[in-house]
């Protein structure tokens, strides 16, 4: 039986790929991955939605046939369970009933091929806290069943892993372990009072950068006090003392921090109580032959943006944060700044899951990310966005190491709605930093890149009292999440909508750079804001 498909786009790309003869063809990875490329190149994002059945089959079956299946009851739109994310009892009739018509769907589906297989044993991760299942699947015919059911939001590959090498035309590539992870080291440079820092009472050096936002005047109004910031990242290493037992010194008093793991070698994930582990909580039970991943931060990035964030105002020397009041809780959800893995997409919905549920936390910054949108992990965001919570996410940035280029603009999750997208800027305030991305879906910028000579942001290096330095859309994000908190502390009861329209009537796009959203922040314009409205 011949079958004619679009292997790319089921309606508007229709040239990506010849007929497909045999509807059991698995199509290579290069033959996906140009598909994927094409679709970016043109609308500046991807979603399996817009690839057929064969594309998505054969990436399940290039990635560990995992799928995620995103579902509902009968008489429900997509965007009223979007709306209603943070609200549905999974728990209830419908609900259940919607769950179960699916497993048995893929079960009768699968079982075409293994007779002995049990529906008991489908649901490989429990999610109890979002309306999805993730099943092993290897049948064509499953994807096309579920694309028809009226149960069904979305039904996607987990852990594929395409990204694009400028160096090789449109071939893509994976690997990229390690990426955005400089070890936070101390700098090995000379820092330059007045020039690179100012040193402030008692001890602290604030990096230059601050004043562009007007951040130090700010300061005599608020701090962040009161306002609890989550960086959800690589971690917090356990040796840099001012995340830690001197988190509290000088002028940063009377607040705390938590530092949590959720990141997990997956095998068998089965649901559990979070436990501690020497005093932390760090994730949940998992089955015997799984490990959850040790607190600490061998990469570094979690631990600068943290400082970024929150690092004391202290008599130590050190670099202090944007909001040196706030409190802080770090999450540690992935290994590097890409998303990219099933373990690391569960551990960061398991850190956003962790954040809807706690009405203390208001601002959450994430500084990580993955080429195109991943609809289990953005169920996770609205359902968070849905509490009233501020999310900052970073819009991309562009390494050496990682191929991405930046005129695919905006990653996912900042292109969603309910993210606030923030990308990095130079002094200059005309351009974007070196290795930013821009796009219409950016938010805010901030100020982290020297134009001179492309000196960056100071932060918090793994230990020691000699500050790192660090930037791209990273530092840009953690910087953003701390202005917020300076504001939010200065008008606690406000709602984060309220908040939001302070941030954005307060800030200026100079140059109506269309990629820049509302453009640069002034803190202190924000928090001597007439709140009338």
């Amino acid at each position: 039986l011949l079958l004619l498909l679009s292997a790319c786009r089921k309606a508007s790309i229709e040239s990506e790929l010849a007929s497909i003869t045999d509807a059991q063809n698995l199509l290579s990875k290069d033959q996906i991955n140009s598909c994927i490329a094409d679709i970016l190149k043109v609308e500046n994002d991807f979603r399996w939605a817009d690839a057929s059945a064969q594309v998505v089959w054969s990436a399940l079956t290039h990635s560990g046939n995992t799928l995620s299946i995103g579902y509902k009851p009968k008489g429900w739109t997509n965007e009223e369970v979007d709306a209603e994310m943070h609200t549905i009892n999974l728990q209830s009739p419908e609900w259940q009933r919607a769950k179960e018509e699916i497993l048995q769907l893929v079960w009768e589906e699968e079982m075409k091929n293994n007779p002995n297989l049990k529906i008991e044993k489908l649901a490989i991760y429990q999610q109890n806290h979002l309306p999805v299942v993730c099943i092993p699947s290897y049948n064509l015919s499953t994807i096309e069943k579920l694309r028809t059911s009226e149960l069904v939001r979305y039904a996607e590959p987990m852990s594929y892993k395409p990204f694009y090498n400028e160096h090789k035309g449109n071939q893509l590539q994976s690997g990229l372990d390690g990426l955005g992870c400089n070890r936070a080291n101390p700098y090995g440079g000379v820092l330059v009072d007045s020039v690179d820092y100012k040193l402030v009472y008692p001890n602290s050096k604030m990096s230059w950068n601050y004043s562009y936002h007007n951040i130090p005047e700010a300061w005599k109004i608020s701090t962040g006090k009161g306002i609890r910031v989550m960086v959800i990242d690589t971690g917090c290493s356990l040796n840099q003392e001012n995340l830690q037992s001197s988190f509290n010194q000088g002028e940063s008093i009377g607040r705390n921090v938590e530092h949590l793991v959720t990141l997990r070698d997956v095998i068998d994930y089965y649901p559990g109580a979070f436990y501690q582990y020497r005093g932390t909580l760090i994730g949940r039970k998992h089955a015997v032959r799984d490990s959850p991943k040790a607190p600490g931060d061998p990469c570094g990035h979690g631990t600068m943006m943290a400082g970024v964030v929150a690092a004391p105002r202290g008599t130590d020397g050190n670099a202090c944060g944007v909001a040196y009041n706030c409190d802080l809780v770090t999450i540690k959800a992935a290994e590097d700044v890409l998303i990219h893995t099933d373990s690391e997409i569960l551990s960061v919905i398991d850190a956003f899951n962790l954040a809807a549920s706690r009405t203390d936390i208001k601002i959450i910054s994430m500084s990580m990310g993955m080429p195109f949108h991943e609809s289990m992990l953005a169920d996770a965001i609205k359902k968070t966005a849905n509490r009233g919570k501020l999310i900052f996410c970073a819009a991309g940035t562009t390494a050496d190491s990682f191929t991405m280029t930046k005129q695919w603009g905006v990653i996912f999750p900042a292109s969603m709605p309910e993210v606030l997208a923030i990308t990095g800027i130079k002094n200059n305030l005309r351009e974007a930093c070196d290795v930013c991305h821009e796009g219409s879906q950016v938010d805010f910028v901030a100020v982290m890149q020297q134009s001179n000579k492309k000196f960056l942001s100071l932060t918090l290096a793994t230990s020691g009292d000699i500050p790192a330095v660090d930037g791209g859309s990273s530092v840009a994000t953690a910087m953003m999440a701390g202005m917020a908190a300076i504001v939010w502390s200065k008008y606690p009861k406000k709602s984060a909508q309220k908040i939001l329209e302070i941030l954005k009537k307060s800030s200026n796009n100079r140059y109506k750079n269309s990629n820049w959203g509302s453009g640069v922040l002034d803190v202190y314009k924000a928090v001597n804001f007439d709140t009338t409205f």
